[in-house]
């Protein structure tokens, strides 16, 4: 496995800036975000599409410094009722996916979407509970007629093209556990797997190790989040895991996002990279920084020293003694 970051947390640098920081940490890959309804410095998604001088360019940028890029992310939700919003979305996973193929990038990262209640409505309906009943029935009206049918199109689409799609399992989005990840793979294309992050795993009660099991006996791993979550149980006790304050109320929130061993201990994190190890993956373990009680440099530096003293970055000796 090779150590990465995904670059949103050098968003106010440049991209030569942002690739001096990665090499000089002595990181080996980058995940690049290609959202275009926001200043981003690390990619112009329409000109590297239209431009094969600019692709040369950008590349030899990254290669000069030994790094690869391990994913191209354009995280937004493409089944949103509001169709101004699901069309732009669509659009950029549509011209992520072509320059991935042109880049030889093997995976595009989003999230799943979340569809409304019926046809007409104007906001998104997440349903975690079966009863009262209507929430069993938005549920399956969302399943059959908005999310297989769009994932079912689009990953034919990412498979013509040579590219994974890596869905991060993040609540609030139709696909966020291992059972929903499988659920939509069975019903469209193996192409599409989990870019998976156990920081939305901890949060919802499922132990990382045992999901990388489930995935990774599937071969459904197909891009990895490294970032931490620390767990309050006397807020748990008050508000739940599904706690509606905002993130900036750390004293009071059930749980808050944290840098790699910030959260749970490094010995679980080397538990997490055996078991990435034991079924298969051998891609990028890419940090992502969204830690409140952290500048971005410190954040970083944190996961960094804690995540190379358990990454697995070679393959394994011959059992000589057995």
């Amino acid at each position: 496995m090779k150590l990465g970051v995904f670059t949103v947390l050098f968003a106010k640098k440049t991209f030569e800036d942002m690739l001096d920081i990665v090499k000089d940490s002595g990181l080996e890959s980058v995940e690049i975000r290609t959202r275009r309804d926001i200043d981003n410095p690390h990619c112009n998604l329409d000109e590297l599409l239209e431009n094969e001088d600019k692709r040369k360019e950008y590349m030899e940028e990254i290669n000069a410094r030994g790094l690869t890029i391990s994913a191209l992310s354009c995280h937004g939700n493409p089944l949103a009722p509001n169709k101004k919003v699901a069309e732009h979305v669509h659009d950029t996973f549509i011209k992520t996916v072509k320059l991935a193929q042109l880049l030889d990038v093997p995976v595009v990262n989003t999230f799943s979407g979340t569809p409304g209640a019926h046809d007409g409505s104007t906001y998104s309906n997440w349903p975690v509970t079966p009863w009262p009943t209507e929430y069993t029935d938005i549920y399956n009206w969302q399943w059959e007629k908005k999310i297989i049918p769009y994932w079912k199109e689009q990953g034919d689409f990412a498979e013509s093209h040579g590219v994974k799609i890596g869905l991060e399992l993040h609540g609030g989005f139709s696909v966020h556990t291992p059972y929903t990840m499988l659920k939509l793979r069975d019903a469209t294309n193996q192409v599409i797997g989990a870019n998976l992050d156990p920081s939305h795993l901890w949060w919802q009660g499922i132990d990382p190790v045992a999901a990388i099991r489930i995935l990774g006996e599937e071969n459904a791993i197909h891009h990895f989040h490294a970032k931490d979550t620390y767990i309050n149980q006397d807020n748990v006790n008050m508000y739940g895991l599904t706690d509606m304050q905002s993130y900036g109320e750390i004293k009071t929130r059930a749980w808050t996002f944290r840098s790699v061993g910030c959260g749970h201990s490094v010995q679980e994190w080397s538990d997490i990279m055996s078991a990435l190890r034991t079924y298969g993956y051998d891609h990028v373990v890419s940090i992502e920084h969204e830690d409140p009680l952290m500048s971005v440099e410190e954040g970083f530096m944190r996961a960094v020293t804690n995540l190379k003293s358990v990454l697995i970055k070679e393959q394994p000796a011959d059992m000589w003694w057995v």
